[in-house]
């Protein structure tokens, strides 16, 4: 088959045995309601998507075999659709698939064929929106450095009816050259990712390693993983997610770690009737699927068994929640601004690592004549997208009725958009940087602190490869001189290094992303590091007369 999933073809609806994969490739064609049941009820068919669009040929199936010399006979077929509906309960795709099918019963047969194949045609289009989107999202959020990304169960074409939704996602990252490799969950009892999404990964050509589940936790904390991207069964009105079981432990693994955790879906796999995940029924599946597998039994007889297909995410677990309408949660708030999310996920990240400790550091992105920042007195490492701030560039005064307020060193962010062509800015308290800057710096002038022969120095954005001089503002407890400070340094020096520090109070680092910043001030931190270690370093002060500091 190509990229489609499922096929109508003269009165069956052909598709892909995903019980078989990857050992056998073998076609179904069903053509009767209990066949489509069957299908979807033994994951023969799976996937909310697929389901759904399974579900909507199964009412064609039943519309056609309850028609006699035009007439349908409405009664059955409704009872026939009830059936399909209640094939598999959690994912509302199904139900939403079989409802949009049966409204068209009324007007005959051919009217539910048409409908059908409208909601085919249009599921591919709207996965491809969707993973656009994603990617669109995820390269904001993270840059255009090549990510390793973790994937849950499967969301690719076998999930849907084309494309797929997740790695759809993937799908677009990789055409753009921004995957470095996918971690694929082996997704347990019944091995989703190890059979189905690690198959279509290697048909697509795209670099990916299969894990066990329990080892992805791991793999964040060991820097193996940038981000996670999950499908969705159904979502909440407040933006709780259903989804295969397990993804509820990658999102409480991700939001420790500071990584974003994404989830791609349809529209339709959203669910405004219904309040909470805690509303959702979730399916309970048959013990033998985790007393053995493949026919062997790997348990002792008589062993009960906890066996359900799904888990709920908490909203507030969620980073994003992207469909074909775009970006539609964010931090479990509905409409949420994906600017906001980002820094936010960037700040909690920094805090992990000890550089944004307690309340310290800032962080902030430019929009237009205002700036959104990191809201003032709250730890770094609980923000959300409801946290930040908005400010004037031109007079760092807040916004009128926001929840939270700015903290006094947004004079500093704002200093740099008004002197700069800076599009965000990220301020940190790591270890050794803001050890240099304080050695370095001056009372009461500025100091440079330059820095020789290291390959770091590309990745500061300064003209020379080989040198760097980062000024170094004195640390006036006015922070408002020190915004002065670098506005007036700034504009007098156009070819400043986008990087700066203050003595004994971190690092200033800025970009054309939010992504770019933060890299700078990782690389400036790896470079002082190796200059407290190596001792390879001079410090100027602003008279130009040579201190040196420490062994040489």
């Amino acid at each position: 088959m190509d990229d489609s999933s499922l096929i109508w073809d003269d009165g069956a609806l052909l598709t892909i045995d995903q019980r078989g994969l990857p050992g056998q490739v073998r076609q179904l064609r069903l053509s009767t309601v209990e066949q489509i049941i069957d299908a979807i009820s033994t994951l023969a068919i799976r996937g909310a998507p697929a389901i759904g669009i399974a579900g909507a040929f199964g009412v064609v199936i039943a519309t056609a075999a309850h028609t006699v010399d035009g007439v349908v006979d409405l009664d059955r077929v409704r009872v026939e659709a009830d059936r399909i509906a209640r094939a598999r309960p959690t994912a509302v795709n199904l139900a939403w698939a079989v409802r949009r099918a049966t409204a068209a019963v009324p007007r005959g047969a051919d009217a539910v064929l048409a409908t059908a194949l409208d909601m085919l045609a249009e599921d591919g289009r709207v996965n491809r929106a969707a993973a656009t989107n994603t990617a669109d999202l995820v390269r904001g959020l993270l840059g255009d450095r090549p990510l390793r990304v973790l994937t849950h169960c499967n969301t690719g074409r076998l999930a849907t009816s084309a494309f797929g939704t997740a790695i759809g996602a993937i799908r677009v990252l990789f055409e753009r050259d921004a995957i470095e490799e996918v971690l694929v969950d082996e997704t347990r009892p019944l091995l989703q990712g190890a059979r189905l999404t690690a198959w279509e990964l290697a048909e697509a050509g795209i670099p990916h390693r299969l894990t066990i589940d329990s080892a992805a936790a791991w793999a964040m904390a060991t820097g193996q993983v940038d981000c996670v991207l999950v499908g969705a069964d159904r979502i909440t009105a407040n933006g709780d997610v259903a989804n295969k079981i397990g993804t509820y432990m990658l999102a409480l693994a991700a939001r420790h770690h500071g990584i974003p955790f994404i989830v791609v879906a349809p529209e339709s796999t959203r669910d405004p009737n219904m309040a909470t995940g805690a509303e959702i029924v979730v399916e309970q599946r048959a013990a033998a699927e985790v007393t053995g597998f493949g026919g062997v039994v790997t348990a002792p007889e008589g062993t009960g068994v906890f066996n359900p297909a799904f888990d709920v995410t908490p909203a507030a677990l969620v980073s994003a929640v992207v469909t074909e309408a775009g970006v539609v949660y964010h931090d479990g708030v509905a409409g949420g601004d994906a600017t906001a999310t980002a820094v936010a996920e960037l700040a909690r990240g920094l805090y992990l690592r000890g550089w944004m400790p307690g309340t310290a550091g800032n962080i902030s992105v430019r929009q237009g004549d205002s700036a959104l920042v990191t809201g003032s007195g709250l730890s770094k490492g609980e923000l959300t997208a409801d946290d930040m701030v908005t400010v004037g560039v031109a007079d760092s005064v807040p916004e009128p009725g926001q929840r939270r307020r700015p903290s006094a060193e947004t004079t500093i962010h704002t200093a740099v958009y008004r002197s700069t062509d800076a599009a965000a800015v990220v301020h940190i308290h790591p270890p050794h940087a803001t050890t240099l800057s304080t050695r370095t710096g001056a009372r009461e002038e500025i100091a440079v602190l330059r820095i020789a022969d290291y390959e770091l120095i590309k990745g500061l954005g300064g003209a020379d490869p080989g040198v760097i001089e980062i000024p170094i503002f004195p640390n006036w407890g006015d922070v408002a001189r020190i915004g002065a400070d670098v506005e007036r340094y700034l504009t007098e020096s156009p070819g400043a290094p986008p990087i700066f520090g203050i003595a004994g109070h971190g690092i200033t680092a800025w970009g054309d992303t939010l992504a770019q910043a933060r890299d700078r001030a990782e690389c400036l931190e790896a470079l002082c590091e190796l200059v407290t270690r190596s001792g390879r370093r001079h410090a100027f002060a602003a008279d130009t007369d040579l201190m040196e500091i420490g062994p040489r």
